[in-house]
């Protein structure tokens, strides 16, 4: 089997939720525990920590990961959607697990496969936890794919579970408020192993507190410990000064990945840091700067409020729920474009209606439609966009869209291009 016959297998035999929707969601653990039963449960000999959230999860991972590199330590890194091939998923210390490796453990477990029936996010994991065990990593830093209580991610015993924002997504899946989603999240807090949650946010708040109390894990809300403020940015960076109670630790403490909302994933993953070095981890403040300022090197992490080219402005971001796209707009608003070509496409399985109403009437509008099963006809996204007073064009696909844009922007005008993962995986220079 070549590797993209095993791709192929995958994407056949093995429902594949970021590809067809809510049917490849498995509402229980029984497949992976299966899985890593008859692979000797791999996910029992390596540390761990455990990500979950609306957004900042991928992010936080990722800094985390290259931090833990910066101060020696072979560093797994799982994590999901992937964007341009599928090993993305899969890497240690920056680097993707081979494709040779995805291969044989395809060939060798097809029959368990066939008898498990797993999701494409089951074998994933599995694959993930094999590599990892085999490679013998020091720390592995394991994101959640899709809430936490009934993620396959949720059998490891991490030494330290971190939980990012609690935004709507996914509501028929994991609820339709705030609490019955940060409930889904909560799932990942085990008994006696403390808990970080990066953002105080009220309607939440109680929902955390409650169900540490249950399990007996300790619980620090990071951004009452540490205060994060922005203290400028470049093209290649930006800067934070880093307060604990009311005393500077960092006055400048870099961070390459460019988004406005990285500012509130930053105490989560410093509060992470701080207790792995309790736990005997040696992380030291040289180790902190230099893995902040190098991540997206480090660890190849792509994606996230991303400087394409710098004139004309060409970003793109992931964000692509409710609050992705309020913090999108927000930050294009803080440019001094003069005209945003924004470039746009989205699931069928959203509310999009909702994220639509959020904007704005003047931008100029390129809708285009990711070349998966589960994207949203541009035909229908065109007509909800019209409802509501937003003028564009459509484009079958997403090169087609990147390329009119880029025809009609001036130099001192931004391209945006985003609404979706699956767009922003189609960039043909990403």
């Amino acid at each position: 089997m070549t590797y993209p016959e095993c791709l192929s297998y995958l994407y056949q035999h093995l429902p594949m939720f970021h590809r067809v929707g809510n049917i490849a969601f498995n509402k229980g653990l029984q497949n992976i525990e299966a899985l890593c039963y008859t692979l000797n449960n791999p996910q029992q000999y390596f540390k761990s920590v455990h990500v979950a959230g609306t957004n900042g999860k991928g992010s936080s991972s990722n800094m985390l990961a290259a931090v833990l590199q910066q101060a020696g330590y072979k560093t797994g890194l799982y994590t999901s959607p992937h964007l341009k091939d599928f090993t993305e998923r899969i890497k240690i210390n920056g680097t993707d697990i081979p494709k040779e490796y995805v291969v044989n453990f395809v060939v060798k477990n097809q029959d368990l496969f066939a008898q498990i029936k797993p999701s494409f996010f089951e074998m994933t994991v599995a694959l993930a936890f094999k590599f990892f065990a085999e490679e013998q990593v020091d720390i592995a830093i394991i994101e959640v794919g899709l809430g936490g209580r009934l993620d396959s991610t949720n059998i490891i015993t991490p030494l330290i579970s971190l939980i990012t924002n609690i935004g709507l997504d996914h509501q028929s899946l994991l609820g339709d408020n705030l609490p019955s989603i940060a409930s889904e999240k909560a799932g990942i807090i085990k008994p006696n192993i403390p808990v970080v949650i990066s953002k105080t946010q009220p309607e939440v708040r109680e929902v955390f507190i409650n169900k540490a109390a249950a399990e007996g894990a300790p619980i620090l809300f990071a951004d009452q410990r540490f205060q994060v403020n922005f203290n400028g940015r470049t093209f290649q960076n930006q800067r934070f000064q880093v307060r604990e109670k009311g005393c500077i630790l960092w006055e400048d403490l870099e961070l390459d990945l460019m988004g406005n909302y990285q500012r509130e994933n930053l105490p989560g993953v410093l509060a992470t840091l701080d207790y792995l070095q309790e736990q005997g981890y040696h992380i030291g403040e040289k180790n902190l700067r230099n893995g902040l300022a190098q991540v997206r090197s480090l660890t190849g992490f792509k994606g996230r409020w991303q400087i394409l080219q710098e004139k004309p402005l060409i970003i793109c971001d992931t964000g692509h729920n409710v609050d992705g796209i309020k913090q999108v707009v927000s930050q294009l608003a803080t440019t001094t474009s003069q005209l945003v070509h924004f470039v746009f496409g989205a699931v069928k399985d959203k509310d999009v209606s909702e994220i639509l109403q959020l904007l704005p009437q003047h931008y100029r509008y390129y809708f285009c439609q990711a070349q998966i099963p589960r994207a949203l006809p541009v035909d229908e996204l065109m007509k909800l966009a019209a409802e509501i007073g937003l003028e564009g064009e459509s484009y079958a696909t997403v090169s087609e869209a990147v390329k009119a844009a880029k025809t009609n922007v001036r130099e001192n005008e931004v391209i945006f291009i985003g609404g979706s993962t699956f767009v922003v995986a189609e960039i043909e220079d990403l």
